[in-house]
C-alpha cells in the first residue's frame, strides 16, 4: 500500500501587485524583475489570512476528492508564516471544515514544506495509523519581507494549496528528503525577540530588520540548481525510471532560471516543467500544491501519468517525490 492524491484545491488573495506597481514602491522595473526571475505579478493579502486561505484550499480539495471532512484522520499544514504561534493553523482548519476525527499539527520546512508534510502523511499511512489526510501549504510572506528591500520584496507572494491523500494500491513510488543546517544562514527570517526580566530593555533591542527575510540570492541559486537534479535522480534510480518517462516535473516556483537550469541538467524539455510564478511569485510551501491544483483542474494530469515533485528552500531543505497519477 502507498499514498495517492485524490483531490486538490487552492486559494489566493484577491489583490494583485504587478511589477509596475512595485516600481512605484522601490527602485526596480518589470523588465529587471521578469528577466531575472520570471515573476510579473504576485497576490498579496488584505482581508485574507494564512488560515482562511488554508481553509478555502482544504474545502476545495475535499470537494474535488469527494471525501467528507469527517473522514479525514490527519491534517498537516506546512507554513513558515503562520498567523498565530498557537493554536496551529492545522487546528484552525480542523475547526472550520468540521474534520472532527482528525489530529492536526503544523510543520515548518519553508519552501520544501508541502513535500515534507506529504511524506509525513505517507509515513503515517505506511505505519497503519491513518488512512485519509489533508496536506496543506499556506503562506503570508508579504508580512515577512522588507518592502524597502528590492532584492527580496519582488520575489514573494501569498497563497495556499491543498491535497487530499489516502491509502491506496498505487500513487507515491519514491520519496527523498534532505537538510543542510550548516548552510542555513543563506536564507533566513528572524522570529520574535526575547524580552524578559533578565534582558537589558534599553540596550537589548535588536535591529527590526532581522525580522524580515534575508537571502544570499547567488548561494540559493547555486544550491537549488545542484541539489534539485540530484534528488530527482535519487527517486528515478529508486524506481528504475528514465527521465523521459516522467510526464511532468512539478518544481517549487521560486525562479524561472532555476527551473530552466534544472531542465537543462536533466536533459528534459522545458515544456515538461510547468510554471506559474509569473502570476503568483514565490509562495513557499504553497507553490507546489497551487500549481498541482491548476494542472489538475485544467485536465493536464491524466490517470497513469508519472509525475515528479521537488521542493527546495530555507533550512536548507530539499526533497523530491515520484508518483503515478
Amino acid at each position: 500500500m502507498t499514498t495517492r492524491i485524490v483531490g486538490t484545491g487552492s486559494s489566493l488573495p484577491a489583490n494583485n501587485i504587478s511589477n509596475d506597481q512595485l516600481s512605484s514602491i522601490v527602485e526596480t522595473s518589470d523588465e529587471w524583475i521578469s528577466s531575472r526571475t520570471g515573476i510579473r505579478n504576485r497576490r498579496i493579502v488584505k482581508e485574507e489570512t494564512g488560515a482562511s486561505m488554508a481553509v478555502n484550499a482544504a474545502k476545495a480539495a475535499l470537494e474535488n476528492s469527494g471525501v467528507a471532512p469527517e473522514e479525514i484522520d490527519l491534517i498537516i499544514v506546512a507554513t513558515c508564516s503562520s498567523d498565530w504561534q498557537f493554536p496551529s493553523t492545522a487546528c484552525i482548519v480542523q475547526k472550520e471544515i468540521g474534520a472532527v476525527h482528525a489530529v492536526a499539527f503544523d510543520i515548518s520546512a519553508a519552501c520544501s514544506g508541502f513535500l515534507f508534510a506529504l511524506n509525513t502523511a505517507h509515513a503515517y499511512f505506511k505505519a497503519g495509523i491513518y488512512k485519509k489526510a489533508l496536506v496543506i501549504g499556506t503562506e503570508v510572506l508579504s508580512k515577512l519581507v522588507d518592502w524597502e528591500d528590492r532584492s527580496t520584496c519582488v520575489l514573494f507572494g501569498d497563497g495556499a494549496g491543498a491535497a487530499v491523500v489516502e491509502e491506496a494500491e498505487s500513487g507515491l513510488e519514491a520519496f527523498v528528503q534532505h537538510s543542510d543546517g550548516v548552510k542555513g544562514s543563506v536564507l533566513t527570517c528572524g522570529g520574535k525577540a526575547v524580552h524578559n526580566p533578565l534582558q537589558d530593555t534599553e540596550n537589548g533591542q535588536e535591529d527590526k530588520k532581522t525580522d524580515y527575510i534575508a537571502m544570499d540570492g547567488q548561494e540559493v541559486f547555486k544550491f537549488a540548481v545542484k541539489k534539485v537534479p540530484e534528488c530527482i535522480h535519487e527517486v528515478l534510480e529508486a524506481t528504475h525510471t528514465k527521465t523521459e518517462d516522467i510526464q511532468w516535473y512539478i518544481l517549487h516556483q521560486a525562479n524561472s532560471r532555476i527551473i530552466q537550469s534544472v531542465a537543462k541538467r536533466l536533459r528534459v524539455p522545458e515544456e515538461r516543467f510547468p510554471m506559474n510564478m509569473d502570476a503568483y511569485g514565490n509562495t513557499s510551501a504553497a507553490s507546489i500544491p497551487i500549481l498541482l491544483d491548476e494542472m489538475n483542474r485544467k485536465g493536464m494530469l491524466k490517470k497513469g501519468d508519472k509525475v515528479i515533485m521537488s521542493g527546495f528552500g530555507a533550512g536548507l531543505t530539499w526533497s523530491a517525490a515520484q508518483l503515478t497519477w
